[in-house]
């Protein structure tokens, strides 16, 4: 357990982003799979499933969520799979 104030103050800003990241993770993973089964089923709406997902990825980088270059390496992904598709 933490002794000082400051300690203590750091261990509840440290458990408020632990949270907050995770949400935001779980939204990520949900909007990639999302559009990885829209693509393996070839359906109408995957290109705006990639979109939204490309979308949330962005965001996710900007809010520090996420290393920019391991989003990128997503949005490649599925840009390449739409492509196959087209």
């Amino acid at each position: 357990m933490a002794n000082t104030r400051s300690a203590i103050k750091r261990m509840k800003q440290s458990e408020q982003r632990r949270q907050r990241n995770r949400a935001a993770r779980s939204t990520i993973r949900s909007s990639v799979k999302t559009a990885r089964t829209a693509l393996a089923g070839k359906s109408s709406d995957s290109r705006a499933a990639v979109q939204e997902a490309i979308r949330t990825l962005d965001r996710a980088v900007t809010r520090g969520v996420m290393h920019r270059n391991t989003a990128a390496r997503k949005k490649s992904a599925l840009a390449r799979k739409l492509n196959t598709l087209a």
